[in-house]
């Protein structure tokens, strides 16, 4: 196996240990469930963040999610979604939409990441490049897997654990490309060249072992193509 190293020396280079640094600016201008911000080098197509309200001096709150859609010239496009990163079943959400000045965070949480990986090598290059990186153990993703009887994550699970563990990206190592992917979009935010990769671990590498299927969920099964699987869960 190639590890992954030359090519996260380049990265490093571009995004020093961490991936992509917080942006916050305010909303320009709202044109139904879409607004114009003020572009910046931080910002690429996906990329996520917060609205906030700020009702006076002591009191604000995050009324909605964000994503880049489009950037032209000095000015980015963002689309508004439903905040539910911090959702509780006893409280209901903001009926406030967004207005021009309300703060827009973007990168939200983007030093927060989930990993999967096919083995532990590859595992531990990775999480000791990128140090700035907090990384969510792969053994409570699959602990809650095991849990579900979901030995084949999807989007919605891989959502659920970045929610539970208030993570904005997850960072997929696949066989010759590596690829930095929104929790919510599943939005692929940059992709880099890697080696071919020889040793896999299904669903992913963790301590966690036989993360059995149930023959009652239609859904449940074992991956038996790593690469193809993950792949299927990603948007360009």
């Amino acid at each position: 196996m190639r590890h992954f190293a030359l090519i996260f020396l380049f990265l490093s280079s571009l995004f020093g240990k961490g991936f992509f640094e917080p942006y916050t600016t305010t909303l320009q201008s709202i044109t139904g469930n879409t607004a114009t911000i003020t572009d910046s080098n931080a910002l690429v197509i996906g990329s996520s963040g917060i609205i906030v309200h700020k009702f006076d001096e002591e009191k604000s709150t995050i009324i909605a999610r964000a994503s880049v859609i489009e950037k032209s010239g000095n000015t980015a496009k963002v689309r508004f979604e439903v905040f539910d990163l911090l959702e509780q079943s006893a409280f209901p959400l903001p009926g406030i939409l967004p207005q021009v000045g309300d703060t827009i965070m973007l990168n939200y949480l983007y030093d927060r990441a989930l990993i999967v990986a096919p083995n532990q090598a590859v595992f531990e290059e990775i999480t000791k490049h990128f140090d700035e990186v907090t990384w969510i153990h792969p053994d409570i993703v699959a602990a809650y897997l095991a849990t579900e009887y979901k030995p084949n994550p999807g989007r919605e699970e891989f959502r659920q654990m970045c929610r539970e563990n208030s993570a904005g990206v997850i960072f997929f190592a696949l066989n010759y490309n590596g690829y930095l992917a929104d929790c919510q979009s599943f939005k692929v935010l940059k992709k880099f060249e890697s080696g071919s990769i020889s040793q896999y671990q299904v669903p992913f590498y963790t301590r966690v072992r036989g993360i059995e299927s149930a023959f009652w969920k239609m859904d449940s099964e074992q991956i038996s193509d790593y690469n193809r699987h993950y792949e299927k869960l990603l948007v360009p």
